[in-house]
């Protein structure tokens, strides 16, 4: 991957002040081009974040008010380029809480600095928000540089520094699974999958290595265990800590980790899903004069499980008025602004049914069609529980120092998008 140059341009298409070019092949003025080809594409339908003009190709994201654009006249890896700009609006976030044209304008020295340390030669270096903040600081716009860079920098583990020490030695680890869904007005489910992500906050002394072990499913049929409960993962994306090596060989999940938080892997699972958090609907309409909906919510997991902060999002006409609300459990309001019924239930134990009822009046002489209106929308989110059935078998903790470590390893399923077609 190699960068030719960064910008960082207001909604106007103007320079903000900010841009480093690092390997002087790109002309200054070819940004002009940028914002009018951006406009050109909308206005054609074309969104995507990729634009060339005379063999200068424009990479770019866009964050409130601040485009973010890379150039090459390379036959750069587009895919890394994106990482990066990414790396870089995450890590601009940790330093300034905002990212917008005025905290740019306001920091623009501390800006310049991190866009040297970055990037040499258009080559991305050290991209560690928790590295960088030790020698490039930020207090009330000035900058200080600590005189002498610290060992991650120039350490094969960029990501860590070997002085770190903790009275306490833990690990906690989360595993989160957001459950997507579609399911059709006739109670069939046409879309499903799992996308899930193993969270961690490490805090541990000097340079452990971690070693993890999950009920994969190649793992389990490399070692002939055939019989156990196994996950087949897809789309496996992990952490720069891993050794993606020792990954390939035998499966085994090692690393030294970064100190405190960060998402150690992703992945996820295309499969057909018994729908969590069941809802069914009865809508009827009367002509010219009133609404009723019969909402019925049934979960559909096992009873020892529970759902809490269950949200179900119901949409009503926007000329609907006078609301009736009745319900065995939980709250309903109405929030017209958003022209939805929210039914809230904080506790949904696995098993149980409940049933709300709403009446609403109809003033307008004309309805809404039918076939336009918007799915029903459920939240929820069940601890301890994985739709998977991902397991952590073993969180094995070697460090020279031979202290205890306590692991502690917490499951949570959640909502993602979680639709309910009514018609």
């Amino acid at each position: 991957m190699s960068i030719s140059s960064i910008y960082f341009l207001d909604l106007k298409g103007k320079v903000v002040l900010i841009s480093r070019n690092y390997r002087g092949e790109v002309h200054s003025h070819a940004i002009d081009k940028f914002l009018p080809l951006v406009l050109e594409n909308e206005d054609e339908g074309n969104l995507s974040p990729i634009i060339v003009s005379n063999g200068v190709t424009f990479m770019y994201i866009k964050h409130n008010n601040v485009y973010m654009v890379a150039s090459t006249k390379k036959n750069a890896n587009v895919a890394l380029v994106f990482v990066f700009l990414h790396k870089l609006q995450t890590l601009l976030l940790e330093y300034f809480k905002e990212l917008e044209e005025e905290s740019i304008r306001d920091n623009f020295i501390v800006v310049y600095e991190l866009l040297d340390e970055l990037v040499d030669f258009g080559y991305p270096q050290v991209t560690e928000g928790k590295v960088l903040k030790e020698y490039i600081t930020q207090e009330t716009h000035k900058l200080e540089i600590a005189p002498k860079l610290p060992m991650a920098v120039t350490n094969a583990v960029s990501w860590r520094n070997e002085n770190i020490k903790y009275r306490k030695n833990e690990v906690f680890l989360d595993v989160i699974e957001s459950v997507n869904i579609l399911v059709n007005s006739n109670g069939n489910v046409v879309q499903s999958e799992i996308v899930g992500s193993v969270k961690m906050k490490v805090h541990l002394t000097g340079m452990p290595e971690l070693r993890l072990g999950l009920n994969d499913k190649v793992l389990f049929e490399n070692t002939g265990r055939t019989r156990s409960k196994a996950v087949d993962l897809e789309d496996v994306k992990f952490h720069q800590c891993v050794r993606l090596s020792r990954f390939e060989n035998d499966r085994t999940i090692s690393f030294i980790p970064p100190d405190g938080e960060f998402e150690l892997m992703s992945y996820r699972l295309s499969t057909q899903i018994k729908p969590l958090v069941w809802i069914e609907a009865v809508i009827e309409r009367h002509s010219h004069s009133r609404v009723e909906y019969m909402i019925k919510a049934r979960s559909q997991f096992k009873r020892r499980s529970t759902a809490n902060n269950v949200i179900i999002r119901v949409p009503v006409p926007p000329d609907a008025d006078s609301p009736k609300f009745k319900a065995n459990v939980g709250a309903v309001r109405y929030a017209p602004e958003k022209n939805e019924i929210l039914w809230s239930i904080k506790s949904f134990p696995g098993g149980k049914e409940f049933l709300m009822r709403a009446h609403f009046g109809l003033p307008s002489i004309e309805g809404e069609e039918a076939d336009r209106r918007p799915p029903i929308r459920v939240e929820f989110e069940i601890p301890y529980f994985t739709t998977s059935g991902i397991q952590v078998r073993y969180l094995k903790i070697v460090e020279k120092g031979g202290y205890q470590a306590l692991p502690w390893v917490r499951y949570i399923t959640k909502n993602g998008d979680y639709q309910v077609r009514t018609s």
